[in-house]
């Protein structure tokens, strides 16, 4: 279901011995009522599932604290216009331990986190009569790939940070932090156990849930980050035989018409009304596109002409017409001056954003058929992993293995949806690590711009200063990067719980 039920209160956490106090509440759901049997445990799933639709994960935002959606905003691929959303500032040099942003992620991150701690521990004690061993093993798997999902952000991001994994009293929440190794070990346990207990795939009535595909990418997409190249070879060799497809459009994908695509390998789901199961990710202004993140002049450069030359290098390429010749995927990703941008208002985009760009992939253009507006809570998924970057996690495994041969063979799968001549045709077959190596992450930027993965990439290779520098070299006049070392690459330790908990100790690269 695409509207996900989900339930504020199931537990009572505390209890006093006055009658008055053990009287069972009329209104809320308790230890004592709830828990009892598959549908409790479905629905308390189903509040996991929910807070991955917070708006500082993945419902993103507009005029507020920036969601996942909008990270590409931390590198070079998006200004943050509306710096006080988040990354903006923190690329400006503005952040510290008090920064909102830190507290709102980081709040989120175990909002959800002690939802799936809570179903764990339930759903286990669930009376086998109530519940079969495949059901209850394949909902504790959902509720161990979110964990790890959770877990995922935060050692990304935080680095250190508390590993709780059990329902905590008052008492028991004052905890120390744990190194980024012992996340790293949990959350691979984690994923490998939810692996073996999820099935991979579910009645059409139930897309949305997490898959072993879901599981064993989001794997290979750790070990990645953690150059545990062996290990995304043999995960994604996994997933290949899953049956998932590149979906044959690639504009369409990013639009409600997609969401089903066999490409999408695990989303967050909305639902279009004015409920919290809205998104905002996808809503637009209606007299300019979508300001708050727009697409940078660098970005613009990095797509391919059509020959499958850099625009450095091609004849086609026009520096009056930038758009004209070039990879279809920038046209399907960013709007251009006189670019319609609204249809139903046959409205042209005027150009005049800072930096003359304005998103349109995953951005609405048009009234909604129940008549919702696209500057409105939508109802466009978004996709967390999607099959074109498992072929780009084994590419860049093999690639930097030295395992060359194979990953012609994957790009040029990508190239050849996007109607783009292949990297066989325009560059051969005999280029060294390197070169590979360049055009691979070259993909990557291309093909997943505006997906929130691009600081999770230039992070983990190293490349987060020249990020930063190629954004300076675009000299858009309101933006003034600032790298300040570690302290660009690693979020702080929010100050609210350092102050909150004496056990907690921030993380050196912000003392």
């Amino acid at each position: 279901m695409k509207k996900l039920i989900y339930i504020l209160s199931i537990l009572v956490l505390a209890s006093c011995s006055e009658d008055y106090l053990e009287r069972g509440s009329l209104t809320q759901l308790s230890e004592n009522n709830f828990w009892q049997n598959e549908k409790d445990a479905l629905l308390g799933i189903n509040g996991i599932y929910d807070a991955l639709q917070d708006r500082v994960l993945y419902g993103g935002n507009l005029n507020n604290i920036a969601g996942i959606p909008q990270h590409d905003g931390f590198a070079d691929n998006a200004f943050n216009n509306y710096k006080f959303e988040g990354p903006g500032n923190f690329v400006e040099g503005r952040a510290d331990p008090a920064f909102s942003y830190f507290s709102s992620f980081w709040n989120s991150l175990y909002r959800g986190i002690a939802r799936a701690n809570i179903a764990i521990e339930n759903i286990n004690n669930i009376p086998e009569a109530n519940i079969t061993p495949q059901s209850k093993a394949a909902l504790i798997g959902q509720a161990k790939f979110l964990r790890a999902l959770f877990y995922f952000n935060l050692a990304v991001h935080y680095e250190d940070a508390p590993l709780i994994t059990e329902f905590q009293t008052l008492e028991e929440a004052y905890v120390g932090k744990n190194s980024y190794e012992e996340l790293r070990a949990f959350i691979i346990s984690e994923l490998k156990s939810a692996a073996e207990a999820l099935p991979a795939s579910y009645p059409a009535d139930q897309f949305g849930y997490a898959t072993k595909g879901a599981a064993l990418s989001l794997l290979a997409r750790f070990e990645l980050y953690n150059k545990n190249y062996g290990e995304v070879i043999r995960l994604t060799s996994e997933i290949m035989g899953l049956g998932y497809q590149l979906h044959p459009d690639y504009a369409q994908l990013f639009t409600e018409a997609g969401e089903q695509s066999k490409e999408v390998v695990f989303s967050v789901r909305f639902f279009q009304d004015q409920s919290a199961n809205g998104e905002t990710f996808s809503s637009t202004f209606l007299g300019i596109p979508r300001v708050n993140m727009q697409p940078m002049p660098n970005l613009i450069d990095s797509y391919l002409c059509i020959d499958g030359l850099p625009i450095t290098q091609s004849p086609l390429y026009k520096p009056a017409a930038r758009k004209e010749n070039r990879d279809p995927r920038l046209g399907a990703s960013v709007y251009f001056q006189g670019d319609i941008f609204l249809i139903h208002l046959n409205r042209a985009f005027q150009g005049n954003t800072a930096t003359r760009f304005g998103q349109k992939k995953y951005i609405r253009n048009n009234v909604s058929a129940s008549g919702i507006g696209p500057d409105q809570p939508g109802g466009q998924d978004f996709y967390v992993i999607r099959y074109a970057d498992v072929l780009l996690m084994r590419a860049e495994a093999l690639a930097e293995s030295g395992q060359l041969t194979e990953v012609y063979t994957l790009l040029d799968q990508l190239r050849t949806r996007a109607k783009m001549p292949t990297v066989t045709k325009v560059n051969g077959t005999a280029l060294t690590k390197e070169k590979l190596i360049e055009l691979v992450r070259l993909e990557r930027r291309v093909e997943l711009a505006f997906e929130g993965l691009r600081f999770f990439d230039v992070k983990r290779w190293g490349e987060v200063q020249k990020a930063y520098d190629r954004v300076k070299a675009d000299k858009i006049g309101p933006y003034n990067p600032v790298y300040r070392g570690r302290q660009s690459e690693v979020f702080a330790i929010p100050q609210s719980e350092i102050d909150a908990n004496s056990k907690l100790e921030q993380n050196p690269v912000w003392n």
